[in-house]
């Protein structure tokens, strides 16, 4: 199988151009070239392929073998790879995923993206669409109990569910391997739930920690960080233009409020191309 490295300030995903690949098995192929010690390693697959209603589709799998809806690191390197590799000379492109048609403004430096701006759409805010289980007509600051410990939870899907934290405790101190799974297999988040932790730096800055359902602590989450200036933004924390300084690297969010879209702009990096051997059973 060829296949194609690339991360989104660091959240790497092993990507196949199914132009040319047939991938019968997506999820077990995922489990299998996410591993970091007998696999690529990387924080899942994303398949990138022919779209009857956009000009491509992008299919994402997280490490564990199982499917997301979207991908904000995702499919920034979507669009560096079918430009870069010639599948589109637009830098104006479409990509179907399963939360929705998302638009992309590629910026092009010596021949090659550089930079892209994706409108991920509207947040969604309704407790029950996200989905989180909550009262009344948004779960904004409201209590979560966790462990004993009482958080208060903003839930926000931008495509996939997401429950941001806000801390006066500096999140680079937090222990995520401990607390994540407790996050993310709540009882309160049906589908399970990718979690924020999140520092408030100044009106235009935030600091932010993600623990990712079905692949844990990654260094960079751009739903998440959608998810997050939202949150902050609701909240009356910041402006609404916002750098998310993460673990990665730093993504610039802008939201105007109510039904306008999300945007972000973040940077796409090629790693290397390779060719691996699937074992007997996974194709």
């Amino acid at each position: 199988m060829k296949f194609t490295k690339m991360h989104g300030i660091g959240n790497d995903y092993v990507y196949v151009n199914c132009f040319n690949e047939t991938i019968k098995d997506p999820s077990a192929v995922s489990k299998y070239v996410s591993d970091r010690h007998f696999g690529v390693g990387s924080d899942g697959l994303i398949l990138i392929k022919p779209s009857k209603v956009a000009d491509f589709q992008m299919d994402m799998y997280n490490a564990d073998g199982s499917q997301g809806e979207m991908c904000g690191n995702g499919i920034r390197c979507v669009a560096k790879y079918v430009y870069d590799y010639g599948l589109t000379d637009k830098t104006n492109i479409s990509v179907e995923t399963l939360a929705g048609i998302k638009h992309l403004d590629l910026t092009i430096e010596n021949g090659k993206v550089a930079l892209v701006k994706v409108n991920m759409g509207s947040p969604e805010l309704v407790p029950e669409k996200i989905p989180v289980v909550a009262e009344g007509e948004r779960a904004i600051d409201v209590p979560l109990e966790v462990k004993g410990k009482t958080y208060q939870m903003n839930g926000v899907s931008m495509g996939n569910p997401h429950c941001v934290i806000f801390m006066e405790e500096d999140v680079r101190e937090l222990d995520l391997e401990s607390m994540g799974p407790d996050f993310e297999n709540h009882k309160r988040f049906p589908k399970r739930i990718n979690t924020e932790f999140v520092n408030v730096l100044d009106e235009n800055t935030l600091r932010m920690r993600v623990w990712e359902r079905g692949s844990g602590e990654t260094l960079a989450c751009g739903t998440g960080a959608c998810a997050t200036a939202v949150a902050a933004i609701l909240n009356g924390l910041v402006q609404k233009e916002v750098t998310v300084k993460l673990l990665g690297g730093d993504l610039k969010i802008q939201w105007n409020g109510s039904d306008a879209p999300v945007y972000m702009t973040g940077p796409a990096t090629t790693v290397f191309d390779g060719i691996i051997t699937l074992p007997e059973g996974i194709e």
